[in-house]
């Protein structure tokens, strides 16, 4: 076995939280408290015996191997009787304490899980297809729960105390991490997780989910291939960034991508990608980098497409900018209920970047930039689909003026409260397919015949 030889400081060990019970509510109370004392006590005595630090220097094989033994040593000291599975369970928590982010590891690990929502130490909640659901994890206390935020936003370079109470990180896998901490939140610290698919989600994918029909698919490629500017538009957690990624996939391995993001998400799988991430201010408050700057700087580094993750603020300008002047095929998702709500949504932003300019003259520079519109939700059943894919045709007086090539029609629902429904075409032939024969891109006219139900 290997020799701990560098002793933690004597100190720096108060810092350090005990690994906490994952309880089930079929056990009994007297059993549960008993275990959770034990792994306490199990961990503090293995903080007195190793220093995290000399942890950098092992495998992980070596370091599981190590502590087993090290628990089993401290348990036949104790007289805790315990079995196989127990003790295993007991070094496994131990292992996330010590090497990852504790309790949410397990979490992190079921790929069923897409959301972690942490409300206090007590509190957690999962979301399995679409539907929220208490998971039994929890938090020694508030102070335990602290420490593992702090883990993660110190990771990526980011901060988060009295002064800062709130902040935006990621995971080592891209998952989305929001965090905010007392006195904001009131009943103790609150994260929320986002996971980030470990496997790439394809088109084929989404259409065996239900997402979209074939043919909606085979019309999304033409868009993509024939270098038209799409806006996604959805609520949150209805599958905006990954319908982005899976339309990605259709632009081609010749053309130099740029994306732009708050937090790295995107899965781009073309060769020429360069991804760039925005930078909160330091303790100065000095530093700040933000989406403007860097879909700005992306203008000069020569880009054939340029996607923003996710448009809020001024930058919205500067997209619609880009697209103007070249870069046509770019990509962006926005926050709205409804293709023309994400429209008002983008002209509200126009306003946010301290240009003067008209509102009239704020919808010309959409309508010019923008040629479709994807809505995306996330119905009550969990499930995700495209409701509408509408097309910009210029404007009408002072409004843009859209045509709906898609939509979604629900019909009711089934007896476990799964949403029936179909999806039509609404007959209209888009104006983006003299663009597509253009690129060698060629749809049928039965693609788009109302009286076909798809599916």
């Amino acid at each position: 076995m290997t020799t701990w030889n560098i002793k933690k400081p004597q100190e720096e060990q108060g810092d350090e939280q005990p690994a906490v019970a994952v309880g089930s509510e079929e056990a009994g109370r007297a059993e549960f408290k008993r275990m959770l004392d034990l792994k306490v006590s199990i961990h503090r005595s293995l903080l007195d015996k190793i220093n995290l630090a000399a942890l950098d220097q092992l495998p992980h094989s070596q370091i599981r191997a190590d502590i087993t033994e090290i628990v089993a040593e401290l348990l036949r000291s104790r007289g805790e009787p315990l079995n196989a599975q127990e003790r295993e369970a007991l070094v496994s928590e131990v292992l996330d304490e010590l090497l990852g982010l504790g309790p949410l590891e397990p979490l992190l690990k079921d790929e069923t899980v897409t959301d972690i929502l942490v409300n206090g130490a007590g509190e957690v909640f999962v979301e399995r297809q679409g539907l929220l659901e208490h998971a039994q994890t929890r938090f020694q206390d508030d102070r335990h729960l602290l420490r593992i935020i702090q883990k993660i936003v110190s990771a990526v370079g980011r901060r988060i105390d009295e002064a800062s109470p709130y902040v935006d990180a990621r995971l080592a896998d891209g998952s989305r991490v929001n965090a905010i901490i007392p006195p904001l939140a009131i009943d103790g610290p609150a994260l929320s997780i986002r996971k980030f698919a470990k496997k790439w989600i394809s088109m084929d994918r989404l259409i065996e989910l239900g997402t979209m029909p074939e043919a909606m698919a085979e019309v999304l490629k033409a868009i993509v291939s024939s270098r038209r500017n799409v806006l996604i538009s959805g609520g949150t957690g209805s599958g905006k960034t990954t319908l982005l990624n899976a339309m990605s996939s259709y632009i081609g391995q010749r053309e130099r991508i740029i994306t732009i993001e708050d937090s790295a998400e995107l899965q781009l799988q073309q060769e020429h990608v360069v991804r760039l991430e925005t930078r909160p201010p330091n303790i100065e408050g000095k530093g700040e980098v933000s989406q403007r700057n860097l879909v700005k700087n992306s203008l000069r580094m020569r880009p054939d497409r340029i996607i923003v993750g996710e448009v809020r603020a001024g930058e919205a300008f500067d997209m619609l900018q880009a697209m103007n002047t070249g870069h046509d095929g770019s990509m962006t998702t926005v926050h709205a209920n409804s293709p023309r709500d994400a429209l008002s949504r983008v002209e509200q932003m126009i306003g946010m970047s301290g240009v003067d300019i008209s509102s009239r003259s704020a919808r010309a520079q959409i309508a010019s930039a923008m040629n479709i519109v994807v809505q995306i939700e996330r119905l009550i059943d969990g499930h995700r689909r495209i409701v509408s894919v509408q097309e910009l045709t210029g404007m009408e007086g002072d409004i843009i003026s859209m045509q709906e090539i898609f939509h979604f029609k629900p019909t009711g629902r089934a007896a476990d409260g799964t949403v029936l429904g179909h999806f039509e075409a609404t007959g209209i032939r888009p104006r983006f397919l003299t663009e597509a024969a253009a690129y060698g891109v060629a749809l049928s006219a039965d693609l788009f015949r109302p009286e076909l139900k798809l599916t």
